[in-house]
């Protein structure tokens, strides 16, 4: 099926206009088109910025879609923005990676494997979005259970938990 410069502009605009990540059921609502086709529209549009001359691709991220700006782009937006990256801290760094892979995963498992506590790691990282509050483990005491967000995956480049490194065994 040919789309018309019409969806893909709107679809872009959509994009660029969210922010965040949006999924094909919100998009195919928003353009009122079949969620079938949502796929082979944002394949058009794709190839569209895959133009040289572009600085935008469409990234996924889960299962939904983002406007962002190629890696190439990187040290122009730097200018922009004067930003400085933020670092984690290497407990922050060892944490995450724990509930990265172990995920869903109790604070006391966490401390358990790190064999110090984690409290205020927990806390910076859900400050910073990058984990959340994923339910509470059936056992006495019903510990919550932490898992990654959608905004991990967007800072360290993943599409998924799959793209997770393989651990060594």
């Amino acid at each position: 099926m040919m789309f018309c410069e019409n969806l893909k502009g709107a679809l872009e605009a959509l994009l660029f206009a969210s922010g965040n990540p949006l999924g094909r059921k919100s998009i195919a609502i928003l353009l009122s088109i079949d969620e079938e086709n949502i796929e082979e529209l944002i394949d058009s549009l794709q190839e569209d910025l895959k133009a040289r001359t572009r600085g935008l691709i469409i990234k996924r991220i889960g299962d939904r879609y983002q406007l962002a700006t190629k890696p190439e782009m990187a040290s122009y937006i730097d200018k922009l923005l004067h930003t400085e990256e933020k670092k984690l801290s290497v407990p922050a760094l060892e944490t995450l990676s724990i509930i990265a892979f172990k995920q869903p995963i109790t604070k006391q498992e966490i401390e358990d494997i790190r064999g110090v506590r984690v409290d205020n790691v927990l806390s910076r990282l859900l400050e910073n979005d990058l984990i959340r509050e994923v339910g509470r483990r059936k056992v006495v005491g019903r510990p919550l259970l932490y898992g990654t967000t959608d905004n991990f995956l967007k800072c360290f480049g993943l599409t998924d938990l799959a793209h997770l490194p393989h651990l060594a065994e």
